[in-house]
């Protein structure tokens, strides 16, 4: 992890989900956690969903894809 990375993850105070190549293909969903968004990357079942750290600042970093 980036040191960039680390830090909006460890001041993240919510993770985003993202599916999709194009803006009209694009899902998008808000979570509380990263156990949550992972949770729903797991219902596609393809590590095609990019989850995101999103902190107070407005800082983001890609965690993972799930």
């Amino acid at each position: 992890m980036t040191p960039h990375e680390e830090f909006c993850f460890n001041t993240a105070i919510y993770f985003t989900a993202v599916r999709g190549r194009t803006p009209s293909q694009r899902i998008k969903k808000q979570f509380k956690s990263l156990e949550d968004a992972k949770a729903f990357a797991a219902e596609f079942g393809d590590c095609r969903t990019m989850i995101y750290a999103v902190n107070e600042l407005g800082n983001n970093a890609h965690i993972c894809n799930a």
